[in-house]
């Protein structure tokens, strides 16, 4: 994967970017793959975003680790290049903060989630955020990383995913869920999706899938 144009990339902020700022940033992206990866989950993106925030905010370290959750490809660069363009480009910083202010609101809402949803509908919220970010309707999750993500027993999992699986608005198979029915999972979701969606669409551009 080469250095993308801005016409054809796919992440959601480079296309947002004024045509110098994103002619700044490319010109430091280096492409990566990766499969997998283990942690606790506080927030999520994928072509909507990037990572560490932190950076955007003054300090020189996150407290947090950035992990891949699905197959994916994408871009990283120096951390001292990053810090340059935006302490050189106002409009970059700008478009940066806003995408730091919709990522601090779905972190309170995975918060708030995981203290008043069951996990039924946490289950529903994670799997609406990353159909959003793919391609497709199949999502490459174990049970075991599906526990990890939502601070769960697997049992926990299982029992979810066979309640969706029973309402026909997934099907579970070994190290895949297929989206069979995104309207009713949003609906099954209820008030657990939807609200840092909107955050973002307000701050840059749609975010939620249409099909």
């Amino acid at each position: 994967m080469t250095n993308p144009s801005q016409t054809s990339v796919r992440n959601y902020l480079l296309r947002l970017m004024s045509p110098d700022d994103f002619s700044l940033i490319c010109s430091n992206l280096v492409p990566f793959m990766s499969r997998e990866g283990q942690a606790a989950e506080s927030g999520l993106f994928g072509r909507d975003g990037f990572c560490p925030t932190a950076l955007i905010m003054g300090s020189d370290r996150s407290a947090c680790d950035c992990v891949v959750q699905v197959p994916a490809e994408g871009y990283r660069m120096p951390i001292n290049s990053l810090v340059a363009a935006v302490e050189g480009r106002a409009s970059l910083r700008n478009l940066l903060l806003r995408y730091v202010q919709a990522q601090n609101v779905q972190t309170a809402h995975t918060a708030l989630s995981n203290a008043v949803h069951h996990v039924d509908q946490r289950l529903a919220r994670w799997l609406l955020m990353i159909h959003d970010r793919i391609d497709g309707h199949e999502l490459q999750v174990t049970h075991e990383f599906l526990s990890l993500m939502l601070a769960v027993r697997r049992p926990s999992v299982t029992t979810a995913l066979h309640t969706l699986e029973g309402e026909l608005l997934i099907r579970s198979e070994r190290g895949c869920i297929i989206v069979r029915d995104r309207p009713a999972l949003e609906a099954y979701a209820g008030g657990a999706y939807g609200s840092p969606e909107a955050e973002y669409e307000r701050l840059l551009m749609p975010v939620r899938r249409q099909d």
